[in-house]
């Protein structure tokens, strides 16, 4: 099997590395691709690196109107290519084609969104602060950007940053998860069309030698990485430590409290597409449901029955609602976090072990699980598990559960479900995390907002998307002038 091929300079390479590993489909086990994996992986991003240095200074001249002339190209070529890039995403993720779709429509809308660039690096002018003289803020891109991106988002989540980055006047080098290197791969290959300069956009592949490499690079200058917590630390304070700008998007362990008020049928139906949508493999699914005052469990149960009724298999059937998750070892994650739920005195009211799918009994398929009862002074209450498991908690106040949501090491989202306004007043103002959904169960937000994690879900300052982005990617310089009449010439 011929081994995937990095992108640099304006052309495709083969990598100076020969060993490689297989990516895998999850769900029929079929063999997609090599790609590199070693550490000859580091002169490749040397390579890159060096490519892209050598083309910021002409394309950070280039006037930003120009700039994001390629991006307008780049919607209208993600769109006619839409299914194409989708069918690719669940083949290598395992996620269903629908939520694949819903990937790339948000990769798009960051699209859009870098279109505005013109307008949102605009910034403060102040005539006269002293007698003559004016001040101002001028907005200028920092190099060479470099995105190290994750498996469970092959098509969306390097949109978060390669738009707004290069229509900022940057140039940018992308690093693919190893398990799901051809989303991006076609979508370069797309890029070759849009009319970008040699070096502007650069793609090399790899694992751990591929991101230290990219990590200690004299010539990076701004690194951003979406993974989980351990290694989002570890990126933030390597990249620190070698003088990089670094935004590092780390796990979760997502609340959402149910408010006996709550509508009960859609409340069941929107938390159980959240738990379990891409088979709980995002940092924004739903993990611990808290059920405030559920005496009689009624919400429970609406639960188990919309968990149970979810359809598993293989993504590209339109009838599936929930794919596999990404590999064996992901798998035997899961299933030994569940049996410590149930060693720790949590109720299994729903196991999807030995999930067995006719036709693909090879795959890595769980189906949907419900631990009830889950103990608050255990482990799996305060770990990421990362795939297709609910965990259910009872709580008898709103107060409780909010001081529940407060005591989580992480701060990606936390959710409320109610038809109380002054309840959810209360919660968005006091819930510890930085996406804050009110009846809603995924909150991610639009690409004009930015991705706002908190705690160890995120190291850094500056998020992903919109204002975030155009902040982090440019760097600002006062300019404070003065021009006194007698200097002027006289006419």
């Amino acid at each position: 099997m011929e081994i995937l091929k990095n992108y640099v300079n304006a052309g495709w390479v083969q990598s100076a590395e020969s060993e490689s590993i297989t990516v895998i489909n999850p769900a029929t086990q079929e063999r997609l691709a090599a790609v590199p994996y070693g550490p000859a992986t580091g002169i490749d991003v040397d390579q890159a690196v060096k490519a892209a240095a050598s083309a910021a200074a002409s394309w950070a001249e280039t006037p930003v109107m120009q700039r994001v002339q390629p991006l307008f190209r780049l919607k209208t070529l993600l769109e006619n290519h839409l299914h194409e890039l989708a069918e690719t995403i669940t083949q290598e993720s395992g996620k269903t084609k629908a939520e694949a779709l819903g990937e790339m429509q948000r990769a798009i809308e960051n699209v859009e969104t870098a279109c505005a660039t013109p307008l949102l690096m605009q910034s403060e002018f102040s005539e006269n602060i002293a007698r003559g003289v004016d001040e101002f803020v001028i907005r200028q891109p920092l190099g060479v950007c470099v995105c190290i991106a994750p498996f469970n988002f092959p098509g969306m989540i390097p949109f978060w940053f390669l738009p707004y980055a290069i229509a900022c006047g940057n140039t940018f080098v992308l690093k693919p998860s190893e398990k799901v290197p051809l989303t991006m791969q076609k979508v370069v290959q797309l890029m070759e069309q849009i009319g970008l300069p040699k070096g502007v956009v650069n793609l090399v592949h790899g694992g751990k030698e591929t991101v230290d490499a990219l990590l200690e690079h004299p010539l990076v200058k701004a690194v951003s990485f979406v993974g989980s917590t351990q290694v989002a630390r570890y990126v933030y304070a390597k990249g620190a430590q070698h003088g990089k700008r670094v935004q590092a998007q780390g796990g979760a362990k997502n609340p959402v409290v149910v408010l006996p008020d709550a509508d009960l049928d859609t409340t069941a139906r929107i938390i159980t597409d959240s738990v379990y949508g891409c088979a709980g493999q995002r940092c924004l699914a739903a993990s611990n449901i808290v059920l405030v005052d559920d005496q009689q469990g009624r919400v429970k149960e609406a639960l188990y029955e919309a968990a149970k009724s979810r359809v598993t298999g293989y993504g590209l059937d339109e009838q599936v609602d929930m794919g596999p998750v990404i590999s064996t070892e992901s798998k035997a994650r899961i299933e030994n976090l569940i049996a410590l739920g149930k060693q720790e005195g949590a109720a299994l009211l729903l196991d999807g072990r030995q999930a067995s799918i006719d036709g693909f009994e090879q795959g890595n398929f769980l189906k949907p699980t419900i631990l009830a009862d889950v103990p608050l002074d255990g482990k799996l209450i305060k770990t990421e598990i990362f795939g297709p498991v609910m965990s259910l908690i009872n709580l008898p106040t709103v107060d409780e559960a909010i001081a529940f949501v407060n005591k989580n090491q992480y701060g990606n989202m936390a959710c409320l479900f109610t038809s109380s306004g002054a309840h959810a007043r209360k919660f968005r103002s006091e819930a510890n995390a930085g996406n804050i959904g009110i009846n809603i169960g995924v909150a991610a937000p639009m690409a004009q907002f930015p991705f706002s994690g908190w705690n160890d879900s995120f190291f850094g300052d500056l998020h992903g998307q919109g204002r975030h982005a155009i902040e982090f990617f440019t760097q600002t310089k006062v300019v404070i002038e003065r021009w006194p009449k007698e200097w002027s010439r006289k006419f």
